[in-house]
């Protein structure tokens, strides 16, 4: 049976210390883990990931922003994710700093963490051998990668673009 695709996307929200926000998820997908704040598009409406990030970034958060306040850094296709679903899922930073520690939601309750904090938490296994260190390097880029998640092999990264590309000066 073929797996369906879910387009989703994932919001690195920091604080003026230059804490990340994280969820500690309370449903699946992740449930115990640590991440980044996201949802699903709403496809049936027609949402572009810009819109779906400012939407649950608000959801989930209470703080609002623009898309002018978002910078995409990565798109990554995940392929088979915990055996499930194939999932494509959009990269955003906000270059805003968001104040404040959300109160608790329905899908868990939040913290902040420095990045250094971050390697100590649990997290999905994916992100910690993949989505960290794509934020590290490509945070300030673009990057489209593709990611074999089948849970019978390892975990595979392809980087498919970067831009602007790796070596080129750019001054």
């Amino acid at each position: 049976m073929p797996l369906g695709y879910k387009i989703a996307v994932l919001v690195f929200l920091e604080n003026e210390a230059g804490k990340q926000l994280l969820l500690l998820r309370a449903k699946a997908p992740n449930l115990g883990a640590w991440s980044p704040i996201g949802g699903k598009l709403e496809t049936g409406l027609g949402e572009s990931p810009f819109e779906c990030a400012v939407r649950e970034t608000k959801e989930e958060t209470g703080f609002e922003i623009a898309t002018t306040d978002l910078h995409l850094f990565g798109m990554i296709a995940e392929k088979a994710y915990e055996g499930q679903s194939h999932w494509l899922l959009f990269l955003f930073t906000c270059q805003r700093p968001i104040t404040g520690l959300p109160p608790a939601i329905d899908e868990g309750r939040f913290g902040y963490f420095s990045r250094e904090e971050i390697n100590t938490l649990p997290l999905p296994t994916s992100d910690r051998t993949a989505l960290w260190p794509v934020f590290d390097r490509y945070r300030d880029k673009f990057v489209a990668i593709r990611a074999d998640c089948d849970p019978a092999r390892p975990l595979e990264l392809v980087i498919e673009q970067v831009t602007p590309p790796e070596g080129r000066n750019n001054a």
